[in-house]
């Protein structure tokens, strides 16, 4: 009898465990792929957080405002509105004259076109117009919310549509990083978008992956929090989250493809990106940058950022 009790009070508390599992699961699906519309500072990312701020995160969810553009572009630019199965997209469009072609660049998580101006720059000092778009749900395009990279393949589609229209001759080179990078992947390998050359800045290899890196910086087993996460985020906004994967895209992407990872980087791991280089379809090459994580390569090692990035466009095409 007194087992049965024992066996009971057991099975108990493993199901109230569970309940609250999922319900902090759930709490933190939402807030992280929802923006909220108060202003303020987004959580820091957990390697920066105290011990206190990381059980205060892990009870609360983080703090996840809207991404907001800051200074505009110091060069010539219009504000050109795309529209997109997720919304209206708000782009930024710079053409230079006797161009070469338009790179089409499109930022990270929790980011927004402003984010992406020096690069932008340089691409324009290489004789290439450029489009700066914001994901719906970031910037100055419509909504709040976010897939981390499986919708926001249907935004890189539009600006691929828009650019096409107006420029069906003109070569095209995608740029993405993180997000940026997975969404241009899955948009080539499921949305039948055609560019002539990718650029690809530490792509994670799924969103499960991602996941589980996350809750690695914040000290916290993986198992089953990170799978909860991705559970809940694809219930809450209707997609197959687990079924999000770099490298399963980019077995189907033929387009040549150039390939940059900080080997400090400790939102996206060695084996994930050689995964992703591996699985590559195409014509490909990679650098990596020694000592720099989930950043702007260009802080670190502009002079190599910017070799790599030319003698990867002026290959023939």
């Amino acid at each position: 009898m007194k087992r049965r009790r024992l066996g009971l009070r057991l099975l108990l508390a493993a199901l109230l465990l569970l309940l609250l599992a999922n319900v902090v699961a759930f709490n933190h699906a939402w807030r992280f792929t929802h923006f909220s519309a108060e202003p303020g500072t987004h959580t820091a990312n957990p390697e920066q957080l105290s011990l206190a701020d990381k059980l205060w995160v892990l009870g609360t969810g983080i703090k996840n405002p809207k991404p907001r553009n800051g200074k505009a572009p110091a060069f010539f630019f219009q504000t050109v509105g795309i529209s997109s199965a997720n919304g209206r997209l708000e782009s930024w469009y710079s053409p230079v004259e006797e161009a070469h072609g338009t790179v089409a660049l499109f930022h990270g998580y929790a980011s927004d076109k402003s984010r992406l101006l020096t690069e932008a720059a340089y691409f324009r000092q290489l004789g290439f117009s450029v489009l700066l778009t914001d994901f719906a749900g970031n910037g100055g395009s419509e909504g709040y919310r976010t897939t981390v990279g499986y919708r926001e393949a249907d935004d890189v589609a539009a600006v691929v549509q828009w650019l096409r229209e107006r420029q069906p001759e003109a070569r095209l080179v995608l740029y993405g990083v993180s997000m940026g990078a997975v969404a241009i992947l899955r948009a080539e390998s499921e949305l039948g978008v055609q560019a002539d050359a990718n650029i690809v800045e530490c792509p994670y290899g799924s969103m499960l992956q991602t996941a589980q890196n996350r809750f690695q910086s914040m000290g916290v087993p993986t198992f089953p929090m990170a799978n909860l996460l991705v559970f809940w985020g694809g219930v809450q906004n209707g997609f197959p989250a687990y079924d999000l994967s770099a490298e399963a895209y980019a077995h189907r992407v033929k387009v040549p493809t150039l390939l940059l990872w900080g080997t400090a980087d400790p939102r996206v791991t060695r084996q994930e990106t050689d995964a992703i280089y591996a699985a590559l379809a195409g014509p490909k090459q990679r650098r990596d940058f020694p000592g720099s994580g989930h950043e702007p390569y260009w802080r670190r090692h502009q002079a190599a950022w910017q070799s790599a990035i030319w003698e990867f466009l002026r290959q023939p095409e």
